[in-house]
């Protein structure tokens, strides 16, 4: 796409972006859910062997699974796992926010109080590649925010014995987790809006998905919190003459392996770099294990190359995309991506790969997709917590306020409003 000119104003809608109709999607993600809710694990059992090709026996994963899981889990992968743990806990520990007390008027205080959900679903995919990580995303800032009650729900396996993947299962043995479920997809948030014999409801569920995953989050938002509608992974890699072909065609290959839906986007003002990049997908690719993914997701509408005229364009074009991910590889990328107002979390120069963020940078990977990065943040311990105001006011600070909350009663007409104060100063409004 070349946009050296000038740039359009719809350039949020002329930018390479995945198609993904949610909408459409609510109409045969709603009568599982009702039937979730009216059936319970029953409904669950047979969604289950429908969708994930598998009979199981319970929703709840044993105990005694979790521990096995662990117990032969790849030593190297438990060690990256335990880091990766380590390193998020100190980011999000981190994020904790302290209440706070304002005194407004003498006597008369606002304290803002955060107080944990208390009770969260946490959901992990297993559709086409396993996910562990995501445990550890979901999980660690949960229990940073201090959450009370958690629980992990993952799809059945049938490889496995309609268990979630071991590597899942031993993920959550190491944060502690006990509390996992075999359910997968718009039967698993349904499961934990509304509960079911196996399982409490719970008042929030977090955690990326498929589109029926997604679908059922917007249906049921409401009656439980949602930390956000996750589409497809994307990566917009912002890149100027100095930037490596090999890394950024590795960068852009990475995220395409995730599904053939994934975005990747090269905006750049370097034609040499283009087609330098284009030059090393064709031998990457070839060289990569998931080649027919990965090939479809780099030739699919969603993703491409975004030629600009300088790097204030391609600034305009990134925030206008606002990508999940966002890599900044130039020459003053610490200054350029200072200025970036809009992605899910920001990757700054050549040794900052978006895997690094996956895995082991201690920030999060559950990040805002589909240009929701203009106004979403990505899971954080904020996720969790409720800011809560308390409002502390004696007599004299109430009647210092109290003709001023008259005024704007009647002014809104709604006189009792003013009546309530009135009552406490037997019906007269005392001088400030």
């Amino acid at each position: 796409m070349d946009l050296r000119g000038s740039l359009p104003e719809d350039l949020r809608d002329v930018l390479p972006r995945a198609e993904l109709d949610v909408e459409a999607a609510l109409a045969k993600v709603r009568p599982i859910c009702e039937d979730v809710r009216h059936r319970g694990v029953a409904a669950i059992k047979e969604l289950t062997a429908r969708f994930d090709g598998v009979e199981i026996a319970s929703t709840r994963v044993p105990v005694g699974e979790l521990g096995r899981a662990l117990a032969e889990l790849d030593p190297r992968v438990r060690a990256a796992l335990e880091e990766s743990i380590r390193r998020a806990r100190l980011v999000h520990r981190d994020q904790r926010r302290t209440d706070v007390t304002t005194e407004v008027v003498p006597g008369g205080t606002v304290t803002e109080r955060w107080v944990p959900v208390e009770r969260v679903g946490l959901y992990v995919p297993g559709g086409v590649a396993v996910y562990p990580s995501s445990v550890v995303m979901n999980v660690v800032p949960a229990q940073e925010a201090g959450v009370p009650s958690l629980a992990v729900s993952s799809p059945a396996q049938a490889d496995f014995g309609g268990l979630p993947h071991p590597a899942i299962l031993a993920a959550c043995a190491l944060l502690g987790v006990d509390e996992v479920y075999s359910v997968g997809g718009a039967q698993a948030v349904a499961m934990f809006a509304y509960g079911t014999e196996e399982c409490r409801p719970a008042a929030m569920v977090t955690g990326p998905g498929n589109i029926w995953v997604a679908a059922a989050k917007r249906l049921l938002k409401g009656r439980i919190g949602i930390d956000a509608e996750a589409g497809p992974t994307e990566i917009a890699i912002l890149a100027d003459d100095s930037a490596d072909p090999v890394h950024v065609a590795a960068d852009l290959i990475s995220q395409a392996e995730h599904d053939v839906i994934a975005a990747s986007v090269l905006v750049t003002d370097s034609v040499e770099l283009a087609d330098a990049v284009e030059r090393e997908l064709k031998s990457q690719v070839a060289r990569t294990r998931h080649v027919e993914r990965v090939t479809q997701a780099l030739a699919g509408r969603q993703s491409g190359i975004v030629l600009v005229r300088d790097m204030d364009d391609g600034l305009a074009v990134v925030d206008a995309y606002a990508a999940e991910h966002l890599e900044v590889q130039t020459r003053d990328a610490r200054a350029l991506a200072a200025r970036v107002r809009n992605a899910g979390a920001i990757f700054v120069g050549a040794y900052a790969p978006v895997s690094l963020g996956d895995y082991m940078a201690g920030s999060n990977h559950v990040l805002p997709t589909g240009g929701c990065a203009c106004h979403s943040s990505g899971l954080s311990v904020q996720t969790f917590l409720r800011g809560i105001h308390v409002v502390d006011y004696d007599r004299g600070a109430l009647a210092g306020a109290a003709r001023h909350v008259c005024a704007l009663a009647d002014a809104e007409d709604l006189p009792a409003h003013g009546a309530a104060v009135r009552a406490r100063f037997d019906w007269e409004i005392p001088n400030p």
